[in-house]
């Protein structure tokens, strides 16, 4: 029998808020003039799914592909990347806005600012973003990666030219090898998407190239005549992709902010059970972490994005494996008309969740609560591609995970 949906309506109390500007329209259109430097950048496709929402009784679906981004088949990179310039920019006594791709490639940026080496823990997707960062700008990467880390994801990054290991641990415990190890580094530097005490502007600018994707995303919208969307489902692992986009939707509509519904994998729920304690405080969740869901496997916060997320979503969500196993299918063998999106286990989520919601009277609570029905448009974010052939085939191919 297949593990039920769990979720929590958000009641905690608000904060100050305090973290909400750094997704600031302003910061944001900084990231993504960085980002629209390098020549492999093109704004991520989004797809209109007219057919699905009018089989799930939706006005209206849209999701933001990412499996097209810099090549890499994730996301990631736009957090990493900018993470480096902002770091490069500080260090250097210059403007972000001066580090373009060609200034960064250039012999001049090597005598100016010479060589560093990044660190950085990852299921795969953001080492491979900070490991093709580093080498295109000359710079060293060095990547630890969790037990379970898939074959292809580590050759991924190893064609990079980083120095990449699989540890015997879980993710956070290579997020603490990372820093340790950069801290006893000259010019060591650790690039990671989680902040605690003492480790919050590295973050903070991962997130705000993060928003590059959000900003895309509003954009596209705007082209099909959705001003805004009325539902925003996203995936969470530490949480910064998630503070990202409901910080910079918070801040295009503050008058009236989308519905903001945040997924996780039940095997590291950290911001789930956060929710369900009510007191705002974060909460972690320990072990190995296993799920289909790599990329979302980490059981601590990013203390940065969770202030942002405990002020302004509307349930947290906690997602069994089968979950996104059905949303793979679902957006791999879409309904006739709809475009085809090749979506890997983290970033099929929200299709798998939306649906469930829509068609099973299990979670009629949940969906009365969040008000989706005939007038919804709703946006999702496919944050990778086929990341790993092998698991892929398995959930497509041989139906791993069934929801029966």
């Amino acid at each position: 029998m297949r593990p039920p949906i769990k979720w929590a309506i958000n009641h905690m109390p608000a904060s100050r808020d305090e973290h909400l500007p750094i997704m600031s329209l302003s910061n944001i259109a900084r990231a993504r003039f960085f980002h629209s430097s390098f020549p492999q950048y093109a704004p991520t496709p989004l797809a209109d799914l007219s057919g699905m929402a009018k089989y799930l009784g939706l006005e209206g679906l849209y999701v933001k592909n990412e499996a097209h981004r810099f090549g890499l088949n994730a996301f990631k990179v736009l957090g990493g990347s900018f993470a480096m310039a902002r770091y490069i920019a500080k260090a250097t006594g210059r403007d972000v806005s001066e580090m373009t791709y060609d200034y960064l490639t250039s012999a001049a940026f090597q005598k100016e600012f010479g060589h560093a080496t990044f660190f950085t823990a990852t299921d795969g997707n953001h080492g491979r973003g900070v490991a093709w960062a580093a080498n295109r700008l000359g710079q060293k990467a060095v990547v630890h990666m969790p037990k379970g880390s898939s074959q292809s994801r580590f050759d991924n990054i190893v064609k990079e030219g980083a120095q990449v290991t699989i540890e015997d641990v879980n993710y956070d415990e290579c997020v603490r090898m990372a820093a340790k190890e950069a801290a006893g580094t000259r010019h060591g530097v650790v690039i990671q998407d989680t902040a605690w005490p003492g480790y919050e502007e590295i973050p903070t600018w991962i997130m705000q190239g993060y928003g590059t994707m959000a900003s895309e995303a509003a954009d596209q919208l705007r082209q099909l005549e959705v001003n805004r969307p009325s539902h925003i489902f996203i995936q969470a692992g530490v949480g910064s992709l998630a503070g990202a986009v409901v910080g910079y939707f918070t801040n295009l509509f503050p008058a009236d902010p989308p519905k903001f519904i945040v997924m996780e994998a039940q095997a590291a729920d950290c911001l789930y059970q956060g929710a369900l304690a009510g007191d705002g405080e974060p909460r972690k969740v320990e072990g190995d972490l296993t799920t289909i869901m790599a990329g979302l496997a980490c059981g601590e916060p990013n203390i940065i994005a969770w202030d942002i997320l405990r002020n302004h979503v509307s349930a947290f969500v906690s997602c069994p494996d089968w979950v996104s196993a059905r949303g793979m299918r679902m957006l791999g063998v879409p309904v006739k008309g709809d475009p085809t999106i090749i979506s890997g286990e983290s970033g099929a989520v929200g299709m798998g969740l939306l649906a469930a919601l829509m068609e099973d009277d299990t979670y009629k609570e949940l969906r009365e609560a969040l008000g989706l029905d005939r007038f919804s448009q709703v946006l999702l974010f496919s944050t990778e591609g086929n990341t790993d052939p092998l698991k892929f085939r398995k959930v497509l191919w041989d139906g791993e995970y069934a929801t029966v």
